[in-house]
């Protein structure tokens, strides 16, 4: 079986990577059907042949987890677009104040249209 995936290149603690295509069945450093590109972790730089990849999963090859995940999140030039997600881990008194600051704009919402109301409703009866 044919797949793509990553070949590790690069010193102890720096890796790179080559995304090949290669035989199921050879080591992970053994000889490639086709380099598709690279890929470094650390500075996050890309570069993949996107459209000859895409011929490769046509025929058949299999790309691992992460060798599909890159070529979800990459361009039509081969970059990797990064759309990292911040997220803000609140304390339970800053949750419980934002919570308290979410109902009281709720209650003078639901006070206006109440307000609003009563008004149509008075001016209906004054004609």
């Amino acid at each position: 079986m044919v797949k793509i995936r990553l070949k590790r290149l690069g010193y102890k603690k720096n890796p790179t990577y080559r995304i090949v295509v290669i035989d199921g069945r050879c080591k992970r450093e053994g000889a490639p059907i086709e380099e598709l590109g690279h890929y470094n972790p650390k500075t996050k730089e890309m570069k993949l042949n996107l459209a000859s990849a895409q011929d490769w999963v046509k025929k058949g090859a299999q790309p691992t987890a992460t060798v599909t995940y890159l070529m979800k999140n990459c361009d039509e030039e081969g970059k990797l677009i990064y759309n990292k997600k911040e997220t803000v881990k609140l304390s339970k008194k800053a949750q419980a104040k934002l919570e308290a600051e979410r109902e009281a704009q709720a209650a003078a919402a639901a006070e206006a249209a109440a307000a609003d109301e009563a008004q149509v409703e008075a001016s209906e009866a004054k004609e």
